[in-house]
């Protein structure tokens, strides 16, 4: 997508073999990465079995804080040393942790910066990812050779989170920022879907400048005007009051021309939800007090716009956000902590007996349960009988659940999970189960089209709603929009990234079709906005992606049931809850929301 980066995220990166665990520090098996993966920071993933520490034993001796203060200071002296350039190219492998047990449910981002503060702190850490990929919304795939970000592909850069982050993991210096191509709009316009630039002086499609060229060509003179009376209409202090959506903020200020034909084209790019559903405050924190500071809001605009970093409003690594993942896992690998793929969470409550939880995990099936087929099938149906009803027995016996027992818990699932599991401690949080997100579907054709050297929509385009001869709500020209990426696919070929999931209803459709039509789709979508005939014939390879209930809501109200949902877990001690569904969409949202609720209450 255009300068966008809450995509979410499947991929093949950083795999782990069903059933197993990754941990610092012992020896193993290698980890399926694909080897075009040029930014793995991890060349392989040790396996064990789940940490010992962590089940249901007998009670033990609380570790000395001495021990927990060593190990702290062990990894923070790493972390020293890695920035300055000092720490080995290959580490020794890691003390175990001595600390409190810590359980961190969910492997995506958040997750696993939840772990690595823990491990920092001192703490013996789990991580335990139902799925078979850590990384959540950060993902790999490869297509036609190439080694492809599967879900978000850059991060904002209004804040230093994601950029400190890659520091201390030793990617700092290989942060990219786009081509300077920019992104465009592809609207309804004067009876006709046109394309033209989206207007750079915006925050979210709000222009800065209602009277620029872009603008009036985006909304019309007379759009245009109803605009600009934003900049002399009179601001109470009563915008300050009760909750309040992004889409009624705008179209009270510059109408329902720049709500519809630049607004919802990038907010439904972003989130996938309609900007009147969205609250103001979650969507653009700080934006309605600067509307009253500023007596407008495309003076507001302006001056948060100025009042950013210099330079591009997103970025990216060279190689792929999907470094982002390999290099953490690598750091956690190195604490000592325990990464468990394919590992679901049953069920989590208060410890009984004590201080803590007790976590449940899910039955597993053996992998050794599964010999198959050729080896067995000439036996006779007695001899098989009788093996199968061993294998059964021994199928049973592993996957009885297995309950673990730890000091501290994070829940950083989607919203829906974390509640389901959240109400094994306390029922009170039912009433905050959040409604699902929006299902995506991400096409990527890389495509043989030398016609597109040129970036003739710059770095992609956003779909108005109002459109009705394209059902992608958004293209990203990969190859047009980051450097590296072009070097790596050479003259002529090309990455193109469209995103399916539109607000109306015969769009939104597409999100379920099947991968061949999804296909189809993409190639008549990115030949109508991109102005160039794209055929089957032109496509070097292409892989369908899909996301169900991916990108969450901050519906209007969204802060107070956040710290509704937060109050009511700092009522049980230990038990901390993070992700996308709280913090807001966006790595930057994300990562920064995760550090600082564990920086506050990891020790």
């Amino acid at each position: 997508m255009p300068h966008v980066e809450e995509q979410p995220r499947r991929g093949s990166a950083n795999e782990v073999a069903p059933d197993q665990s990754i941990s610092g520090g012992q020896a193993g098996s290698e980890d399926r990465i694909p080897a075009a993966d040029a930014g793995s920071a991890m060349d392989k993933a040790p396996t064990t079995s789940e940490a010992p520490a962590t089940e249901k034993t007998p009670a033990a001796a609380k570790p000395r804080h001495t021990q927990v203060a060593s190990n702290a200071a062990a990894h923070a002296l790493r972390l020293l040393n890695r920035a300055r350039g000092t720490e080995a190219s290959q580490p020794s492998p890691a003390a175990t942790p001595t600390g409190p047990i810590a359980v961190v449910i969910g492997g995506g981002i958040s997750g696993l910066v939840a772990a690595r503060e823990l491990a920092i702190s001192g703490h013996r850490v789990q991580v335990h990812e139902a799925g078979p990929v850590f990384g959540g919304c950060v993902g790999l795939h490869e297509v036609a050779g190439l080694a492809l970000d599967a879900g978000a592909e850059s991060f904002a850069t209004r804040s230093t989170a994601v950029a400190d982050l890659l520091g201390e993991l030793g990617l700092g210096d290989d942060i990219v920022t786009p081509e300077p191509g920019g992104a465009w709009l592809y609207l309804r316009r004067g009876g006709e879907n046109v394309a033209q630039p989206l207007p750079a002086t915006g925050i979210l499609g709000i222009p800065g400048d209602p009277w620029a060229e872009e603008v009036r060509r985006a909304v019309g003179r007379t759009g245009a005007l109803r605009a600009a009376a934003d900049l002399i209409t009179p601001v109470s202090k009563k915008i300050l009051e009760g909750e309040m959506s992004l889409g009624a903020l705008v179209r009270s200020r510059m109408g329902s021309a720049v709500l519809e034909n630049l607004v919802t084209p990038v907010v439904s790019g972003v989130h996938s939800a309609d900007p009147d559903t969205l609250d103001v405050d979650a969507i653009a924190p700080g934006l309605r007090a600067s509307v009253l500071k500023h007596g407008s809001l495309a003076r507001a605009v302006a001056a948060m716009r100025n009042a950013a970093p210099a330079g591009s409003a997103v970025a990216s690594i060279s190689g792929g956000m999907n470094r982002l993942v390999a290099a953490l896992l690598a750091d956690l690998k190195a604490a000592g902590v325990h990464l468990h793929a394919n590992s679901q969470v049953a069920a989590i409550a208060p410890n009984a007996e004590g201080t803590g939880f007790r976590i449940e995990l899910a039955p597993r099936a053996d992998d050794a349960a599964v010999a198959k087929d050729a080896k067995h099938e000439r036996e006779s149906r007695h001899e098989r009988h009788d093996r199968l009803a061993k294998e059964a027995d021994a199928a049973a016996e592993a996957g009885q659940p297995r309950e673990l027992l730890a000091d501290r818990l994070v829940v950083a699932t989607g919203g829906e999970s974390a509640v389901d599991l959240l109400c094994g401690i306390d029922a009170d949080f039912a009433e905050h189960r959040p409604a699902p997100g929006a299902g995506i579907a991400l096409v990527t054709l890389v495509i043989d089209k030398p016609e597109l050297d040129d970036a003739p929509r710059g770095t992609g385009l956003l779909v108005a709603p109002t459109v009705d001869d394209v059902g992608a709500k958004a293209l990203t020209h990969a190859t047009a929009k980051w450097h590296w990426l072009g070097d790596e696919s050479g003259p002529g070929s090309h990455v193109l990234r469209l995103s399916y999931g539109r607000l109306n209803d015969v769009a939104s459709a597409l999100v379920n079709a099947d991968d061949a039509s999804l296909r189809n789709a993409a190639l008549k979508d990115a030949s109508v906005l991109l102005g160039i005939e794209i055929t089957a014939g032109d496509v070097l390879g292409f892989d369908v992606v899909r996301y169900s209930g991916a990108l969450p809501f901050a519906t209007t109200g969204h802060a107070k049931r956040v710290a509704k949902i937060r109050e009511l877990a700092s009522t049980h001690p230990g038990l901390d809850v993070v992700g996308a569904w709280l913090a807001g969409t966006g790595l930057a949202s994300v990562i920064a929301d995760t550090r600082k609720r564990l920086r506050i209450t990891a020790s």
